[in-house]
């Protein structure tokens, strides 16, 4: 699969499955933005990958500055033809009745509304253009309660219905609407999930955790036409037949 002359963007970029995704892309020679809280990861990313990434400080949870980051993507490459919204955050983890109201409303913040955001603020420049795709990296989570994980569980499944609703909407319209659900994966979430013992994710072993590489891989397949068959739909890297047709 090659992206030569596309552009991909990446929200989260600055560690986990985000930095292994733009990695992906930046090899099969797309030119990618690079978003994150983390300035200076996403700068130091930009750098180890060349002329070919931006990086973009930004906080998906605003939605002015998810505008501005694709006004900024377009003047840099001329064009936007995936987005990948992989931010997320897994605070608070604690039982419902402890939860912090405001830490609890933080996380809607990241991972449902800014998933809004990205779709929001790349789909008009995409239809214009004729099309695109918009991936969003969703969870287990947003199918199964995990105790500890309401803000969480709540979050996920509502991305995951966003997923579904721009399929639903736009599909007709050139944009290729997707989740990706990879299971546990290897990234410093992983970390702190396991240092709040709190439910059975907790105490997985780090072994069971599939390295980043693997849903980056699947996102490249997600934003080939090789995987039409399942636009609209949830892709999980827990069913083996579907590791098997990505190649993993």
């Amino acid at each position: 699969m090659r992206f030569d002359s596309k552009t991909v963007l990446i929200t989260g970029a600055s560690r986990g499955i985000g930095e292994s995704a733009a990695l992906a892309f930046a090899e099969a020679g797309a030119n990618v933005v690079l978003l994150a809280r983390s300035r200076e990861a996403i700068a130091d990313l930009a750098g180890r990958i060349g002329p070919k990434a931006l990086a973009i400080p930004c906080d998906v949870s605003r939605f002015w500055e998810m505008q501005a980051a694709v006004e900024a993507t377009i003047k840099a490459f001329g064009s936007l033809d995936v987005v990948i919204n992989n931010a997320g955050v897994i605070d608070p983890i604690a039982p419902f009745a402890d939860t912090d109201p405001d830490e609890w409303s933080l996380a809607i913040d990241v991972n449902l509304k800014g998933v809004y955001h990205g779709m929001r603020a790349a789909l008009p420049v995409m239809i214009e253009a004729g099309g695109g795709s918009i991936l969003t990296v969703s969870s287990g989570a947003a199918h199964y309660p995990v105790e500890g994980w309401s803000a969480y569980c709540a979050s996920k499944a509502g991305a995951a219905m966003l997923t579904r609703s721009l399929h639903h909407e736009a599909a007709a319209q050139g944009i290729r609407a997707m989740g990706l659900s990879p299971g546990t994966v290897a990234t410093q979430m992983q970390r702190e999930i396991k240092a709040s013992g709190i439910n059975p994710v907790s105490r997985l072993d780090w072994s069971d955790h599939i390295p980043p590489e693997w849903p980056a891989q699947a996102l490249l397949w997600m934003a080939d036409a090789s995987s039409d068959d399942f636009l609209g739909e949830e892709i999980s890297l827990r069913d083996p037949a579907m590791r098997q047709r990505i190649g993993l």
